[in-house]
């Protein structure tokens, strides 16, 4: 059978490949999710996609997806004809033999390469029959590491083609309180804007990506193949500004370290500047550009020097000096100067720098020697075991070193391990035209120390990760994992020693508390303990030698295989169905092609061929399936939609209805969401009767009924000021989403069910279309044609694309897209829609069109009044639920009637 290769990238990232794509005819990924949950700052992703194989003939489909460098896969598997096949996590030379063979058959061995600066690329494949579908799902697992004072979570999407159901659901729960959140990056722009929808109370945060497939072609960075941008979110959370945040769940605890109201330690700091002729050209001119605004910034306080090298070492002064105006304004002119010529002594001039910091004591000071190099030592002593060795004697633990290697050229490990031998950090600047923020941006994360020595003391705790630190900057945070001896929280005592200018200072509070998260969903303490000390012995394991190297190899080894961690010690091995290549994925070292071989040594067109690295990977036991993702909706900030949660939902099923046969209608063009559909379209000759609803309503007063309930409303606002609240009684019918266009039409019956919300929505179309929902069904009119849709169902009408699942309904016309929820109150179902995207026509009106509320306090005694649009209105303290997140918090707000909240009289948005 005829074979085409089908590329998908995804990932929230897809990358394309030189391999051939099919028709989009031939294949299709009808859905596309990102699900990522960051709780204590420990982000678990989950990335779902689902592709169809159109053809009359047998498919290979490739799952391509882009992940953090920093992050671990734990997961990856695949459901083919109601199979799973599991990926497997092993040791690395377990898995070699696998590997070995497929490669050399000329098979692709399941690779995991880097991908720009800060991501590495999965990739697998897989044959897919004629007609059938595959699922893939992949899960990893990364620390987000607080820069400049904010975390950033990055997702990018890159689908190849638009997807009809696409989504991003971002949630972050930290128990500390949440500051600030925002949404930046490429996608986050106007064309895409009213797909984005955010939301914040206090310790939690929710941000929703919807973009519709017209959308995910005419954005800045979109085209006929869909999507291809970032959206981060940044956030920090609030602080002790003693002791930190510490987290206890089972007998693991995590303490995040960040105080923040220190005093700056002067800091003394040399350069040690590359000018050896492979520095020619933009490199050097953005070193110098870099240089120039870094002694820009040095405070008169700090001492600092400045020596650049070839063979040679050039000296701006001899001894460190004061940065005085006059002394940085010399020193810029130094630098403009520099000429790039000459081979590498790398280590004579670290040396010297060396040299320079131990020659210049200053006490109450802070220490550090800041090395920016393109290449290898190829001048002097060009052993790197020797150099490496000759500079931890002469630094001798007395202050950090950092290397910035510039470009692929450099060897990287062994700037890596000495900067990891002398306490800094190595990082790698891209010749790229920002070459020179990236090295200013370096600069800014060190350059204002607050302590040094830092140890951290943890009396009743075992298992503990790394706990000493020579440097503690303003921006950053230490963190520390560990066990508490016998699960006892009360011997457990944290303190905190380090030196603040010349004084010894100790954190701590006799009357902290460690908040203890018992809950299932905060089990990522344990994961959080796991994480770092793989990640801290996998460093030991690069600067150690002999049994000690051993040792610590082992213990990561142990570790990775037993949280399923892929890391360049283990390999996932994909399992495959009968008759295919298993794929054996491994994780890469910074600077390393799938050989092992250091990116360095090979001539440039080697370097181009090898940009794909070896990672193992195998999808695993005991999978666990992805985390639970909040819904969130709202009249709100960016969307307008209004409050609703999620409770325990109903599966959408035809129960409800009599006399279900199986057919297919006229004109509609559907695609199921899950390998195990059945009865994905049915046609019912007997349908209960709801009832005509006019293409132009008619309003009309409230109608009374026998026990009249109240269903009370959220209209959030766009601060963090408290929301506006407001009741609606008896179950009338809403007007929800009316268009000016008169094309489109969404109403809501109310229920009977205290505290509940509709039982019934329906969407009506110009095009004589109509969709009524209800907690068992969904029904599709089209004229006299009744069709009734079953769980997992994408249905194509017109305009109207739906999509049908267990625990929601996705609808979208146009630039419009709306989720409904099906929650459960006290044994009752119920309905609540959000408004996922706003049409762009301001004119829309309904209850989910409502923009946010914009008011002020005026009068707070005897009784609250609230100025709205230059008019005054009485208010009192009330609550209500927002059943627009999952689950469904209870919050404050201000209480007023509905004519207040709406500015237009209830009548207005009641419908017969």
């Amino acid at each position: 059978m005829g074979r085409a290769v089908v590329q998908m990238a995804l990932l929230g990232l897809l990358l394309a490949s030189a391999t051939t794509l099919a028709d989009k005819a031939d294949w299709d990924i009808y859905s596309f999710h990102i699900n990522s949950t960051v709780s204590s700052r420990y982000a678990t992703t989950v990335i779902t996609s689902r592709v169809a194989n159109r053809m009359n003939d047998s498919k290979e489909i490739e799952f391509h997806v882009r992940i953090p460098k920093n992050a671990f896969i734990s997961k990856f598997r695949m459901l083919i004809d109601g199979h799973f096949y599991d990926g497997v996590v092993k040791g690395k030379e377990k898995a070699q033999q696998q590997y070995t063979e497929a490669v050399s058959r000329g098979q692709s061995a399941g690779l995991v390469s880097s991908v720009g600066r800060t991501m590495e690329k999965f990739k697998t494949s897989v044959t897919l029959a004629a007609h059938k579908k595959v699922t893939f799902e992949l899960t990893y697992e990364e620390l987000l590491k607080r820069r400049l004072g904010k975390y950033e979570l990055q997702i990018h999407a890159r689908p190849m083609q638009p997807v009809k159901d696409f989504k991003v659901d971002v949630y972050i729960n930290e128990k500390a309180g949440i500051n600030f959140m925002e949404v930046k990056g490429g996608l986050n722009t106007k064309a895409l804007a009213n797909a984005i929808t955010r939301t914040h109370l206090d310790k939690q945060a929710w941000v929703y990506f919807y973009p519709t497939e017209d959308q995910q072609k005419t954005c800045d960075s979109c085209g006929e193949q869909g999507m291809n941008g970032d959206l981060v979110i940044v956030y920090d959370v609030n602080r002790n500004p003693s002791l930190g945040d510490i987290k206890k769940s089972g007998r693991y605890f995590v303490h995040h370290f960040a105080p923040s109201n220190l005093a700056s330690i002067p800091k003394n700091v040399v350069f040690v500047i590359d000018q050896s002729g492979s520095m020619h050209g933009r490199k050097m001119l953005q070193t110098r550009i870099a240089l120039i605004h870094i002694l820009s910034d040095l405070a008169e306080e700090d001492h600092f020097g400045l020596i650049t090298f070839d063979s040679q070492v050039f000296h701006w002064k001899r001894e460190l000096v004061q940065a005085t105006k006059g002394n940085l304004e010399s020193a810029k002119t130094f630098a403009r100067q520099i000429v790039e010529r000459g081979s590498t002594d790398i280590s004579r001039a670290v040396l010297e720098g060396t040299r320079m910091l131990n020659a210049h004591p200053r006490e109450g000071s802070a220490s550090l020697l800041i090395l920016l190099t393109d290449g290898d030592p190829t001048s002097g002593e060009t052993n790197p075991e020797v150099i490496q060795s000759n500079v931890r004697r002469a630094i001798a633990g007395k202050f950090p070193l950092y290397c910035l290697g510039f470009g692929f050229d450099v060897n990287f490990e062994f700037l890596e391990k000495m900067s990891l031998q002398n306490n800094g950090v190595a990082r790698r600047i891209y010749e790229d035209s920002d070459a020179d923020l990236q090295l200013t941006g370096f600069y800014n994360e060190v350059a204002t120390p607050l302590l040094t020595d830092v140890t951290m003391i943890y009396n009743g705790g075992a298992n503990l990760t790394e706990t000493n630190f020579s440097r503690y900057y303003n921006g950053s945070e230490i963190v520390v994992a560990g066990q508490i001896t016998d699960n006892d929280i009360e011997t457990f005592t944290p303190q905190v020693v380090a030196i603040s200018s010349n004084r010894r200072v100790t954190f701590s509070d006799i009357n902290a508390t460690v908040e203890s998260v018992e809950d299932a969903s905060d089990s990522s303490i344990q994961r959080v303990w796991a994480y770092l000390t793989v990640k801290q012995l996998l460093e030991k394991e690069l600067v150690l030698s002999g049994p000690e190297k051993e040792n610590a190899k082992k213990e990561a080894l142990d570790l990775s295989l037993k949280y399923s961690f892929v890391t360049p010690l283990t390999s996932m091995v994909v399992t495959k169905p009968q008759g295919e290549i298993t794929d054996v994925l491994h994780k890469p070292r910074e600077g390393k092609n799938k050989e092992g071989k250091s990116l360095h040594s090979m001539s440039p067109r080697k370097r181009m061929q090898s940009t794909v690295f070896s990672t193992s990977l195998i999808g695993m036991h005991g999978y666990r399936g992805p985390p639970r993702i909040p819904q969130v909706g709202h009249f709100s900030m960016s969307s307008g939609s209004f409050g609703g949660g999620s409770g325990s939902l109903n599966r959408l099923r035809g129960s409800g209805t009599r006399n279900w046969l199986t057919g297919s209608a006229q004109g509609l063009k559907k695609s199921q969401l899950a390998d195990d559909d059945h009865h994905a379209l049915l046609v019912s000759k007997d349908v209960p009767d709801y009832g005509s609803i006019d293409i132009q309503p008619t309003i009309v007063s409230p109608r009374a009924t026998d026990a009249p309930l109240s269903h009370r409303f959220l209209q959030k606002t766009e601060n963090l000021s408290l929301p506006l609240c407001f009741d609606v009684t008896g179950n009338v019918q809403l007007k929800l989403l009316h268009h000016p266009s008169g094309e489109l039409f969404v109403n809501g019956q109310l229920d009977s069910v205290a505290n509940g919300g509709f039982r019934r929505i329906t969407i009506l179309l110009k095009t004589d279309l109509r969709v009524e929902i209800d907690t068992e069904k969904v029904l599709l009119i089209e004229g006299q044609r009744i069709s009734g849709l079953d769980r997992y169902i994408s249905i194509t009408v017109g305009s109207l694309t739906l999509f049908s699942r267990e625990k929601e309904i996705d609808v979208a016309v146009g630039d419009t897209r709306m989720v409904i929820l099906i929650h459960k109150e006290n044994g009752k179902d119920f309905l609540w829609p959000i408004l996922r995207q706003r049409p762009l026509d301001d004119n829309v009106s309904g209850i989910l069109a409502l923009k946010p509320a914009v008011y002020e306090e005026v009068q707070q005694s005897p009784s609250t009044r609230l100025k709205i649009k230059g008019q005054d209105y009485d208010a009192s303290r009330a609550s209500a639920v927002d059943y627009s997140i999952n689950p469904s918090p209870i919050n404050d707000c201000w209480l007023i009637s509905a004519e207040s909240a709406l500015q237009r009289s209830l009548v207005d948005f009641i419908v017969a």
